[in-house]
């Protein structure tokens, strides 16, 4: 695997709110923010550019609405802001896509120069997913960093229920196998990026 020295790591949604499991449910992946992290350390060790998505939630019970401590980014994320040599951007956003955030991605990375980008982050089968589909959709290199995601399980139509691994399985097959993204392990990352 190459990782251009332009490449983006897009962070998405690491918000405390997703810590609320007794709003969200169980989750899945408890190695996922070390992960994060990693990345993060990877990409700013390496000046190479970095991403940083809030989702400012518009539903009133959501734990990621604006004005509540949930709305912030974890510690370990908010530490690590502004603290690596390559451009940082801060993106904030109402949907699941971070092209459909303020400032434009697509924009900013057409400026920047970016044509491959890795995705991280919360919750696999929503936000992330989204990101990365979209990406591929606008002729992006996607990388998937499926490990450093995780998500929580989910009740469906006709009282279908799929567990957080469940779900994070068909996110990994359906972006892989439909072409829209390469999933990939941080350490794959991590050491590519070095």
């Amino acid at each position: 695997m190459e990782i251009t020295q332009s490449a983006a790591l897009v962070v998405v949604d690491v918000q405390k709110g997703f810590d609320e499991l007794d709003f969200w449910g169980r989750r899945n992946n408890p190695e996922a923010d070390a992960n994060i992290a990693s990345l993060i350390d990877a990409w700013q060790a390496t000046g190479r550019p970095i991403v940083f998505v809030r989702h400012d939630s518009s539903k009133p019970e959501s734990p990621l609405r604006q004005g509540q401590e949930g709305n912030d980014f974890k510690e370990y994320v908010e530490q690590r802001r502004g603290k690596g040599a390559g451009a940082e951007l801060f993106v904030t956003k109402t949907v699941n896509s971070a092209f459909y955030g303020t400032p434009d991605l697509n924009a900013w990375f057409k400026a920047e120069g970016i044509s491959q980008f890795v995705v991280a982050g919360i919750q696999t089968n929503m936000c992330a997913e989204t990101t990365a589909r979209m990406g591929g959709n606008l002729r992006y290199e996607v990388l998937f960093a499926l490990d450093a995601t995780y998500t929580f399980d989910l009740e469906g139509p006709f009282g279908w229920r799929r567990s957080a691994d469940e779900l994070a399985q068909t996110s990994a097959v359906s972006l892989h196998g439909g072409g829209f993204a390469t999933v990939v392990t941080t350490k794959e990352l991590v050491a590519a990026a070095a």
